[in-house]
């Protein structure tokens, strides 16, 4: 039974992996980033035209607006890429609707340099270690943003405890 379970969590974890190359083929989007909701959502209108989609970062989780750390997440992600030209790399919808996708501005990627820099956690589910825990573990080590803070929880946690901010 055991061999059955690791294969399953295998399959599992390659199907939820998010922002690696085990998934199918992304929709690539070239476009221009006109608004930041908060450290890990924004707005990017696409290139060829039409009305801006949201975005939610793919692999990341920034604090909630409301919770220590929150607005300075916002701040970094406008900083790097408010107003800029980016490239999207979508592969899913959320539950919200949103279109989750990594995100790269002159081919860095986004996602990794907000938890790198601490403004956001390695996004982990269901036992799926993210993408970025090496970049989570510089991070902690340096005590960069949030990890500066040993009582910080991450957003998930947060929600748990304090429910969703109020708009």
């Amino acid at each position: 039974m055991k061999p059955v379970r690791a294969a399953l969590r295998l399959a599992l974890a390659a199907l939820l992996t998010v922002g690696t190359a085990s998934h199918a083929a992304a929709a690539i989007v070239e476009g221009m980033v006109t608004r930041v909701s908060d450290g890990d959502t924004l707005w990017v209108r696409p290139a060829e035209g039409g009305r801006p989609i949201k975005i939610r970062l793919d692999g990341v989780d920034a604090p909630e607006i409301c919770q220590p750390g929150g607005r300075e997440a916002r701040q970094a992600l406008e900083k790097l890429v408010l107003r800029q030209p980016v490239t999207l790399e979508v592969r899913v919808r959320d539950d919200y609707g949103r279109r989750v996708a990594t995100l790269r501005r002159e081919g860095r990627d986004v996602g990794e340099q907000l938890v790198r820099d601490g403004q956001a956690w390695n996004y982990r589910f269901r036992g799926v270690p993210g993408p970025y825990v090496a970049a989570e573990n510089e991070a902690r080590t340096a005590r960069r943003g949030v990890f500066g803070d040993p009582a910080a929880l991450p957003p998930r946690e947060f929600r748990e405890r304090h429910g969703p901010c109020r708009r």
